[in-house]
């Protein structure tokens, strides 16, 4: 095999290989887009606020989630990571208060033990909603935090696409001179 045919073959697989990586790229762009909007709109259609700031939802936290929801006090819950906040240092906290330390299974196992105590039973049922919610959300965090991941994929895929083109034309130009070359080395 010659050196320009070699040349030819390893531009080609290299092209072939940044087509689908830009290909990819965009496949990577549109889920991030994607699954970032449908959590911005799932989140939006709740109506979830957060506590304005000094007031006591907030000021009642213990200082590090006081630290966390108040960066976000006033605002609609839109993102993945105000989920993330409102999940585990607002609805956490004010359920291990209703709960007494105790998880919504050990509550729930109580108050069968228990089936007349109906203050139990209220506090079962307020744990569960709470625990529901804060699932829902902590959700909607994963969600997107895989579609930042996606992106950043997408970028990566982006730049090593454009690269292996580049490479590709200099290896197609390269294989070019070479073929010139050997011709006028024949004369």
């Amino acid at each position: 095999m010659t050196r320009s045919a070699l040349d030819r073959l390893l531009s080609s697989a290299g092209l072939i290989i940044a087509i689908a990586l830009l290909i990819g790229s965009i496949a990577l762009f549109w889920t991030h887009n994607f699954i970032h909007s449908q959590v911005h709109d799932q989140l939006a259609s709740e109506k979830i606020y957060f506590p304005e700031a000094g007031t006591d939802s907030i000021t009642s936290l213990p200082p590090a989630d006081q630290s966390q929801v108040s960066q976000y006090a006033g605002q609609e819950l839109l993102t993945g990571d105000q989920a993330e906040v409102f999940a585990n240092h607002y609805i956490a906290v004010h359920l291990t208060k209703i709960g007494g330390g105790k998880t919504y299974s050990e509550l729930s196992a109580a108050s069968l033990a228990a089936p007349t105590n109906t203050a139990l039973a209220a506090q079962v049922q307020t744990v569960f909603q709470g625990e529901t919610l804060r699932g829902m959300l902590l959700n909607a965090y994963a969600f997107d935090t895989a579609s930042l991941i996606a992106f950043y994929a997408a970028i990566g895929a982006l730049v090593t696409g454009i690269l292996l083109v580049g490479l590709a034309i200099l290896g197609f130009i390269h294989a070019g001179t070479a073929k010139v070359k050997k011709r006028r080395q024949r004369k």
